[in-house]
């Protein structure tokens, strides 16, 4: 069974009295524990397409479907990452990983076992007691994607969750989430505008159109990495040397190039 189903999704925002299209006839399946990412001009919809799965917002048309189930709201399913790290300050490691579990009224004993494997899959062990405060930029996240994990949802969803950081940690991140797939797969919505990023980490990347947003292509990245065995590279300098990935690149780069029509991308 398709993990989230875009069927003909259209969403209208009310502006100065007005409606503006934000996505318009998005059809789009990914597949249970496979790992996409949206590219796309600014403003082209990619944030709204995650929080429609999220249940943040509903389509104007058409329908968002998890498991077969239409979104209706915000679910136990479904764990969102932002780019903002949005840790409790006043809280440690432990308890902002834990909080979503003693919310959900989770036994101490079966609670402390999950913070215990959360953290050890996103190697925080020997930082529990710490504030995040005390914390680099990038263990924030980790905490923020420990925080996520722990809930043990079906879909993962990561509105640019490196994009805070700096370049060098970007990269170590993005290295620590590939290690995290193999060892823990989850269905994955990842927008990124980093067209690097997205053939490092994907399965399949979405590169989507100007506002109003749609589906311009989907590349598959998975049949070249296993037919190139980019996993046994540990290093994405490594992968980035390889010359399918900065084929792809280069292709998606020059499809988001003929969006770009005076934006930002």
């Amino acid at each position: 069974m398709a993990a989230i189903t875009f069927d003909a999704v259209q969403k209208v925002f009310a502006r100065n009295g007005t409606g503006v299209v934000a996505v318009e006839r998005i059809d789009l399946v990914i597949a249970d524990k496979e790992f996409v990412a949206i590219v796309g001009p600014s403003g082209c919809g990619k944030t709204t397409c995650l929080r429609m799965v999220a249940g943040f917002e509903f389509p104007s048309s058409g329908a968002v479907s998890v498991d077969g189930r239409r979104v209706a709201g915000p679910g136990p399913d479904r764990a969102v990452v932002f780019q903002q790290f949005a840790l409790f300050p006043w809280k440690t490691v432990h308890d902002n990983i834990g909080l979503g579990l003693r919310n959900k009224g989770v036994a101490r004993e079966a609670r402390e076992s999950r913070i215990a494997r959360a953290i050890e899959l996103m190697n925080l062990q020997g930082y529990e007691t710490a504030f995040p405060h005390q914390l680099s930029g990038g263990m924030q996240q980790r905490v923020a994607i420990a925080r996520a994990y722990v809930l043990d949802p079906d879909v993962l969803l990561m509105d640019e969750p490196f994009g805070a950081l700096d370049a060098q940690t970007r990269v170590t991140m993005q290295e620590e989430l590939v290690r995290l797939a193999r060892l823990n797969p989850r269905t994955v919505l990842f927008i990124t505008h980093s067209v690097e990023e997205a053939v490092y980490l994907a399965d399949r990347v979405v590169v989507m159109s100007r506002r109003p947003g749609r589906v311009k292509e989907v590349i598959d990245v998975r049949s070249v990495r296993a037919a190139e065995k980019w996993d046994r590279i540990e290093r994405i300098e490594d992968v980035m040397d390889h010359e399918s990935f900065i084929h792809w690149r280069t292709h998606i780069w020059r499809s988001l190039r003929e969006e770009k029509s005076g934006q930002e991308i």
